[in-house]
């Protein structure tokens, strides 16, 4: 294994624009596949198939590769107007192995896998038998399947809660698997102040449960808590690392007079403060007092978590996107700032932020050159990789879509971004992530949306040399 620096002065490094130099790169991506799986009905409920971004719905276990999707039904209003369906690759295209034969839900539903070819996908059908009914209670269960016949009738399992938690279709859950060890962790919210969790020990026993509160926001205008969504959460061994943005009613009230000025409506969602958390032991239930490793709220900005990874010395690595502000809000409230959009990248241990990066950024006056999502890839001897979108324009003053690859070596250094030469580049994706028990692999594969196409989920498999 490539050991990581225990200790990295705290800096804030800009990597310059990165096209110029590409093509200097060693760094040598091979598409080998790049294929469409599924396409959809858009189910207008709020969610939609890559909805779950901060978990993911591609695994591979067992020697096979699986992805979940979301089937609407015509005869079923929102919001619990879907079912889950269940994909296998195998050597002639993507099939579909199983579907929900009667439950309906809202959101997508992860998967997770174990090296020894179980998979399990998270579920959490609604309880209302109604399917003109809008909303109500849900039923959070997990489903396990073999990897050897995964179109046989599936195992329930049935997290264990402490208390009597009141689900909904709205679960923001987040499901992470540690493969090695066989163990699984779930996180489903309740309400804006807290997510409750359950662990799925080894011995297949859901040995702990607890309740995540969320962190305080005592200087807004009306202290309150601030719920975390859309987090990256990784399990390993026993150490679980939770890392989310903020999702509230806008807090500031006089920003909020003014959209609601705007748009007439009476709420607009901030997602502008990264946090994180994490436990040494989840079976002790203590969670760390949060971190704020990145904010966006003085110009009301906009932040969207990326992933994360757990290094073998224990350092954990945070990729995520920023835009500094809310273009709407600058003439009144902030006209000297400027705007910039920028993937960054931080390494933190024991809470503390070891150092940070922005590996590319467009900004006013500068690069037009705009990053989107990124993700970590991990090899079998720890090489670290980040994979991620670019749009807008080069310094040609050409229009650019495409996906980049570059590598953040042991010493913290970044290679250069090469371009992936897929036919259509993935917009939004996930990848099938060690921290949902994927093994590291020389293979990086993707699941979600291309450019050029609609409505349709797409999979490409990428050799690293």
């Amino acid at each position: 294994m490539r050991p990581y620096p225990a200790a990295v002065a705290c800096i804030f490094l800009l990597i310059a624009p990165l096209a110029g130099a590409m093509s200097q790169s060693s760094l040598r991506p091979i598409v080998e596949i790049e294929e469409e799986v599924y396409s959809y009905e858009p189910a207008n409920n709020g969610a939609g198939p890559l909805w779950c971004h901060g978990s993911t719905c591609l695994a591979r276990t067992g020697g096979e590769v699986f992805a979940s999707g979301l089937k609407t039904l015509p005869d079923a209003k929102p919001l619990n107007n879907c079912r889950w369906m269940l994909f296998r690759r195998a050597e002639d295209g993507w099939k579909k192995v199983f579907v929900d034969a009667s439950n309906r839900t809202r959101e997508p539903c992860p998967l997770a896998g174990f090296p020894d070819g179980r998979l399990f996908l998270s579920a959490n059908p609604t309880l209302v038998p109604d399917p003109n009914t809008y909303s109500g209670p849900a039923l959070p269960q997990i489903l396990q399947f073999n990897s050897d016949e995964p179109s046989a009738p599936a195992r329930t399992l049935l997290p264990l809660w402490s208390g009597q938690p009141e689900f909904s279709e709205h679960s923001y859950r987040s499901f992470a698997g540690d493969g090695p060890n066989r163990e699984l962790i779930l996180f489903q919210n309740v309400g804006y102040t807290h997510a409750e969790w359950s662990f799925l020990d080894r011995d297949g026993r859901w040995s702990a449960q607890g309740q995540l509160k969320w962190p305080w926001g005592a200087e807004y205008d009306k202290p309150q808590p601030i719920r975390v969504c859309y987090p990256n959460v990784a399990i390993k061994n026993r150490a679980v690392h939770f890392c989310g943005v903020s999702d509230i009613v806008e807090p500031n009230e006089t920003w909020r007079t003014f959209k609601k000025e705007l748009t007439g409506r009476n709420w607009d969602y901030d997602f502008r403060r990264l946090f994180y958390t994490w436990t040494d032991d989840i079976t002790t239930g203590t969670f760390q007092p949060w971190v704020e490793i990145a904010s966006r709220d003085r110009t009301a900005g906009w932040i969207n978590p990326g992933d994360l990874w757990i290094a073998p010395d224990g350092a954990v690595h945070i990729v995520w996107t920023e835009r500094a502000l809310d273009e709407r809000l600058r003439e009144k409230f902030f006209p000297d700032a400027k705007q910039s959009q920028g993937l960054n990248y931080a390494v933190v241990r024991n809470g503390k932020v070891l150092s940070r990066r922005t590996l590319l950024v467009a900004e006013e006056g500068g690069s037009s050159e705009r990053p989107g999502r990124g993700r970590f890839h991990v090899t079998p001897d720890n090489r670290l990789f980040v994979f991620f979108y670019v749009s807008g324009t080069n310094a040609n003053g050409q229009s650019i879509s495409e996906n980049r690859l570059l590598e953040i070596h042991a010493d913290g250094s970044v290679g250069q971004a090469v371009r992936v030469p897929l036919e259509k580049p993935f917009s939004d994706f996930f990848t099938a992530t060690v921290r949902a028990g994927s093994l590291p692999s020389l293979t990086l594969e993707l699941l979600g949306t291309r450019q050029g196409t609609r409505h349709a989920i797409s999979y490409a498999r990428i050799k690293i040399q």
